[in-house]
């Protein structure tokens, strides 16, 4: 893997060094992908959401339903590395069904440096739903690590909240009617500790998440593939009156896959609630 933006520099971290642009090691990886100090600071009360997604060269979000088509062992490793670094996940409840989401896994390499930051030996899974439509005897429900969130509106199904509830799982509300509203929806995290956010969409939550201003971040994979097809892009949801603006802030290299990072640099958008997934 080699940096090509922003340009190595002889004063990067020694962990970021590696020779004639080999492996990156997770730690050089965390080192680039580290949140800001605003979602850090233990006395600060920051909230910062970074999604990860991939897309072929002709922008599609997935090949045949997935993701992982586009995917690779090194867009693996990073996948890996924004998790680890992650308070929690969030996600929609549509991707958790096709994606077939399962409870997160412990991982040595990042024991260390979790524990030095105050999180859990995992990131927690929070699902956002207005209908919470889940098959709540998946694994994600019955047997994590730390219990798994359920996002949504004050007026979700009750049944589905008491049913969730009695799987294992906890219910935030985000939201005053059956949808959940982007701008609550970091805080809400963040009023639980949780305030190093990653999402992975899918395309439709990310949508309404940029459509809503609630992204801070985008780690986006460009994968050297083609697949032409009906696939959604990685942003599927309501428009927005003017684009919303990025700046490029970092972009690594591996085998032809690009792994970009961009930051917020214009005025969030104002667009409403999450519809149902």
């Amino acid at each position: 893997m080699r940096r090509l933006f922003p340009p190595p520099a002889d004063d990067r971290p020694e962990s970021s060094r590696t020779p004639g642009g080999g492996r990156w090691s997770i730690e050089a990886l965390a080192d680039a992908y580290a949140y800001p100090e605003t979602a850090t600071d233990p006395d600060g009360d920051g909230v910062w959401l970074r999604a990860n997604m991939v897309s072929s060269l002709d922008g599609a979000a997935y090949h045949d339903g997935r993701s992982q088509p586009l995917s690779s062992k090194a867009d693996m490793r990073v996948f890996g590395v924004l998790r680890g670094l992650a308070d929690a996940v969030v996600v929609g409840a549509q991707t958790v069904r096709q994606e077939g989401y399962g409870p997160p896994h412990e991982r040595e390499v990042f024991a260390r440096r979790r524990a030095e930051a105050g999180q859990g030996p995992v990131p927690v899974m929070a699902v956002v739903s207005a209908g919470l439509d889940l098959d709540f005897s998946q694994p994600l429900f019955t047997r994590p690590l730390v219990p798994t969130l359920l996002v949504t509106g004050a007026g979700a199904p009750s049944d589905r909240v008491a049913a969730a509830r009695e799987a294992g799982a906890e219910v935030v509300f985000a939201g005053e009617g059956a949808t959940v509203d982007p701008h609550r929806l970091p805080r809400a995290l963040a009023g639980r500790g949780l305030r190093r956010l990653l999402t992975e969409g899918g395309p439709r939550l990310l949508g309404q998440l940029v459509a809503g201003g609630a992204l801070d971040e985008l780690c986006l994979t460009v994968a050297p593939r083609i697949t032409s097809g009906e696939a959604s892009r990685i942003v599927n949801g309501p428009g927005t009156e003017v684009p919303v603006e990025y700046a490029l802030a970092g972009v690594l290299e591996e085998d032809g896959f690009l792994f970009t990072r961009y930051r917020r640099s214009g005025p969030a958008p104002d667009d409403g609630a999450l519809t149902p997934e």
